[in-house]
């Protein structure tokens, strides 16, 4: 082991490069290694890029969400509509409590029935919350009865 006395006079104690003149460009540490001033510039980029994929991901993510949410308002509304007109003969009541409790069991929120001759008219709406804080509606209406040739 060396002692700190042994050094040449080129690392002098206080300077922060080794080098007399305190110069970054030229020091050298005693092992022979060239100092750098951008040492650890690649970890820097490589977060910063890491950083981008998340948000990306995270945005389509969200992005991705919204759109099954539609599609489930549309699923819960076409079923519940279905379901509704079958019990048309039933009366408007009868008609869109079980097309509401179809709708329910898909996910959705019943917001509008009503029948319109032997036509239900069914409006569904179903919540997504994409981000954090951030809750969006997505709504499907659907129209089912019987076959007019």
């Amino acid at each position: 082991m060396r002692r700190p006395e042994a050094r040449s006079s080129r690392y002098r104690r206080g300077s922060n490069t080794g080098h007399p003149n305190g110069s970054r460009s030229d020091a050298t540490w005693p092992e022979g290694r060239r100092l750098d001033s951008q040492q650890g510039g690649a970890t820097v980029v490589l977060l910063a890029v890491g950083m981008v994929f998340v948000l990306v991901g995270t945005f389509g993510a969200a992005v991705v969400g919204a759109a099954m949410a539609a599609q489930r308002a549309a699923v819960a509304a076409d079923l519940g509509a279905l379901a509704g007109a079958g019990k048309a003969f039933d009366g408007d009541s009868a008609a869109c409590t079980f097309a509401a409790d179809i709708a329910a069991r898909n996910g959705g929120r019943l917001v509008d029935c009503r029948l319109d001759g032997l036509d239900l008219l069914v409006t569904v709406e179903v919540a997504v919350t994409p981000l954090p804080g951030l809750t969006r509606i997505a709504a499907s209406t659907a129209r089912a009865g019987p076959v007019r040739g």
